[in-house]
């Protein structure tokens, strides 16, 4: 059953052969991780995940079901909310917080840091390869068992930075 549905979803994607084989190896990956901690692999959990596997938004819960309330109308923002909030203590997902806004989560897990705008509060992904490896001052280490190193800046993209000139 759950084949039939990651299949179903695979197909669907507009993609690449090769995008297409590697969502389905991460969509399979996560129904072993669900069902590893004891989680059923429902078709909500699963489009909940692929959507977040697929954006390139760091999309809220809202934004999420939102998107998926025309396929699945009767899902709720809790239940959206749960799943993104279990598949970041799964490890299938972090959460990118910053300055009180919205929690938005982000299903990327390769190495990359964070530029979020002021302006417009558009996410970017970047990678600087030494931000990979932070050092720690030894007053955190010796007092603290650091979990994740993240990178986080704030600014104003180029977009904005052009509209604010014209």
């Amino acid at each position: 059953m759950v084949k039939l549905i990651l299949k179903g979803i695979s197909m669907a994607l507009k993609s690449t052969r090769k995008q297409r084989n590697r969502m389905m190896q991460k969509l399979e990956r996560f129904a072993e991780d669900c069902r590893g901690v004891g989680l059923k692999v429902t078709p909500q959990r699963i489009a909940v995940y692929k959507l977040l596997a697929e954006s390139q938004e760091h999309p809220s819960a809202e934004t999420v079901w939102r998107s998926l309330r025309r396929t699945y109308p009767h899902i709720s923002l809790d239940t959206v909310n749960r799943n993104l909030l279990t598949f970041v203590e799964m490890g299938l997902a972090s959460m990118v917080e910053g300055s009180g806004e919205v929690r938005r989560y982000d299903g990327d897990l390769d190495n990359h840091q964070h530029f979020r705008c002021v302006k417009c509060r558009k996410i970017f992904d970047f990678h600087h390869e030494p931000f990979d490896d932070i050092k720690l001052p030894a007053s955190i280490s010796s007092k603290f068992k650091v979990l994740r190193k993240t990178l986080y800046l704030e600014g104003i993209c180029d977009a904005c930075r052009r509209k604010s000139r014209s």
